[in-house]
C-alpha cells in the first residue's frame, strides 16, 4: 500500500512513518521539510497514493489560527485525494474536544466536520494527550525561573502506540469513527512535567495554576480523559521517560 503521511516529521508522524515502513508499505512525506507545503501553494498531486495519514499539527492556543490552519490543510488533502481516488483518509484528532470546543480544539473540530462531511472515504481517532506533552508544556510556558502548568488531568499515551493504531486503521479501510486510544493511566500534568524536569536533568519550578474559562475546566474536571469504550495504551509515562529522555552527564 502506498500512503501519504501528512506531518510525518513530528511527534506521532516520525512513528507513523517508520512503523508503516517496517510493515512493508511505500510511504510519501507530507511537510514543509520535505518541500510540501500543506497550507498554500501548488495542489497536491497524491496520484497513486491508497490512503492519507493526518497527523499535522500547529502550536497555537487561538481558535482563529487553529481553524485557519487546520481548515485549509484539511481542505487540500482532501480535494487531492478526491481528485486522486484515495481510498481512506485517516485523521488523529483529540478525546474530548467536543465537550470543551476552544482555542486549538476549536480547528480539530473543524477538521473532522470537513473530512466527516468529505467525499473522500474516512476513519477518525482520537487520542489522548502524548507523553511527550509534559515536557512541551513545561518548555512553552516557561518564564525564567518559573513554568506555568495548568491544573490539568491527563491520560498521555505513548505516540509509538498511536502510530501502531493508525497504521492497523489504514490497513483496516475506512471505519468512520473508532474507539478513543488513552494511556493506562490517569496523572496530573504538574506532576508529570516536574518528573520529566528531574529526569532530563533540567531547571526551573513547577508552579500549578487554574486557567480561566471554559477550557481550564475542561482540563481540570477530566473532559479530556478516556470515555467508557476507549482502547487503552499499555506504556505509562514512567516506563516512556526511563528510555527516552537521557539526563545530561
Amino acid at each position: 500500500m502506498r500512503i501519504a503521511v501528512a506531518g510525518g516529521t513530528g511527534t506521532v508522524g516520525r512513528h507513523v512513518v517508520e512503523r508503516a515502513r517496517a510493515r512493508g508499505h511505500s510511504v510519501d512525506v507530507l511537510s514543509r521539510s520535505e518541500g510540501v507545503d500543506l497550507t498554500g501553494g501548488r495542489p497536491l498531486d497524491l496520484n497513486g497514493v491508497d490512503a492519507v495519514i493526518d497527523v499535522t499539527s500547529k502550536e497555537t492556543a487561538s481558535a482563529a489560527k487553529s481553524k485557519a490552519f487546520f481548515g485549509a490543510v484539511t481542505r487540500k488533502l482532501l480535494a487531492a485525494g478526491q481528485s486522486a481516488g484515495v481510498k481512506n483518509h485517516v485523521l488523529l484528532s483529540i478525546a474530548g474536544i467536543d465537550e470543551a470546543p476552544y482555542g486549538y480544539y476549536s480547528g480539530k473540530l473543524e477538521q473532522e466536520r470537513l473530512v466527516t462531511n468529505g467525499a473522500v472515504p474516512w476513519t477518525i481517532l482520537r487520542a489522548t494527550q502524548f507523553h511527550e506533552f509534559a515536557g512541551q508544556i513545561f518548555t512553552r510556558m516557561k518564564v525564567g525561573p518559573v513554568s506555568i502548568v495548568p491544573i490539568m488531568q491527563s491520560q498521555p499515551v505513548a505516540a509509538v502506540e498511536v502510530a501502531d493504531r493508525l497504521v492497523d486503521l489504514t490497513q483496516a479501510g475506512p471505519s468512520h469513527r473508532v474507539p478513543d486510544l488513552a494511556g493506562p493511566r490517569v496523572e496530573r500534568m504538574a506532576q508529570l512535567s516536574r518528573r520529566w524536569v528531574a529526569a532530563t536533568g533540567g531547571k526551573g519550578t513547577v508552579l500549578e495554576v487554574p486557567l480561566p474559562g471554559g477550557l481550564g475546566l475542561a482540563m481540570r474536571d477530566g473532559t479530556l480523559l478516556a470515555r467508557p469504550g476507549s482502547e487503552l495504551g499499555s506504556q505509562t509515562f514512567d516506563e516512556w521517560l526511563a528510555h527516552a529522555v537521557q539526563k545530561p552527564a
